[in-house]
């Protein structure tokens, strides 16, 4: 298992199979611990500042809540529009200056791929990276295969289907690499080709999983155990037709899962626009909403891992 415990956290790739087992039992040990008491003293005097340079909720706010469960305090960054940043301050400067006066830990999230690594080898506080532009987001799958656990009671031996933006969205790339660590899995990656995903994360999960590209969610949806929907990331779009031709590719509709003989659960990391109907929220498959409830915990149980021995 790796040691948690004052490091950083840029990548899915920073977590192996062990350690991914001992934050899910861990986040359930603090589950039940906020069923009989909603703030616990593990972070008790300690600061997390959240840094979000790029609009966030469930993520900003689930670490907020992680850290305020866990008895600790949150200092919020807040709007980039707000701060010296908009004055022209490079981001190594303000990261240098959040450093300075010594938090407990920083929780980052960013524009431009790489910022996370950036910002960790300038801090001497513990970095999460919370979202770095199109690359990743490890914690979102934590949370995903966390989810995933909790519902089918085991990760080993699943058919995932990764569908939507795979090549501009960073949900795809970190649960592709962080459940690459499990055994027997096969993922569908399910997107119009221009939309596919990144060679550069076949590349690194290459012979650890089988894969297999797709373009239409009915070749495959009957084989899988869990669906993962994800948006159209509009803001990654240099060209703008390009959006608007693309974003109609693919929807999800209770029309179109009652055609199958067998609905697998179905996952998204919100938010949503039109990729993903609201008339499927009634389907005892769809568990967004609870996969986003859960955070709370893994976050909790991961920030709790990096601040306490």
């Amino acid at each position: 298992m790796i040691k948690l415990y004052n490091r950083d956290i840029i990548s899915a790739l920073d977590f192996d199979r062990e350690t991914m087992d001992y934050l899910f039992y861990e986040a359930e040990k603090i589950r039940e611990e906020l069923s009989m008491k909603k703030i616990l003293d593990y972070c008790k005097d300690r600061v997390m500042v959240t840094v979000f340079l790029e609009p966030s909720t469930r993520t900003r706010l689930s670490f907020q809540f992680a850290m305020t469960r866990l008895g600790g305090l949150v200092i919020d960054f807040g709007l980039e529009q707000a701060a010296s940043i908009a004055k022209g301050e490079s981001f190594e400067d303000t990261i240098r200056m959040i450093d300075g006066y010594d938090p407990d830990i920083i929780v980052l999230r960013h524009r431009e791929p790489g910022s996370a690594r950036k910002a960790a080898e300038i801090a001497s506080t513990p970095v999460i990276n919370a979202g770095d532009g199109w690359n990743e987001h490890p914690t979102q799958a934590l949370l995903d295969l966390y989810t995933i656990w909790r519902e089918l009671k085991r990760i080993d031996g699943i058919n995932l289907g990764i569908m939507g933006d795979l090549k501009y969205g960073r949900t795809p790339s970190s649960l592709s690499y962080a459940i690459s660590k499990y055994d027997n899995i096969k993922i569908y990656y399910i997107a119009p080709r221009e939309l596919q995903i990144r060679r550069e994360v076949l590349e690194k999960i290459d012979k650890l999983v089988e894969w297999k590209m797709v373009e239409r969610v009915e070749e495959v949806i009957e084989e899988l155990d869990v669906l993962y929907v994800t948006r159209l990331q509009k803001e990654r779009f240099s060209d703008p037709s390009e959006y608007e031709r693309l974003k109609g590719s693919y929807k999800l509709t209770v029309n179109l899962l009652k055609k199958f003989r067998k609905i697998p659960i179905i996952m998204h990391p919100l938010p949503r626009v039109d990729e993903l109907s609201q008339n499927v929220d009634s389907l005892p498959q769809a568990k967004y909403f609870t996969q986003a409830e859960n955070g709370v915990y893994i976050r909790a149980a991961l920030v709790k891992s990096i601040l306490t021995k």
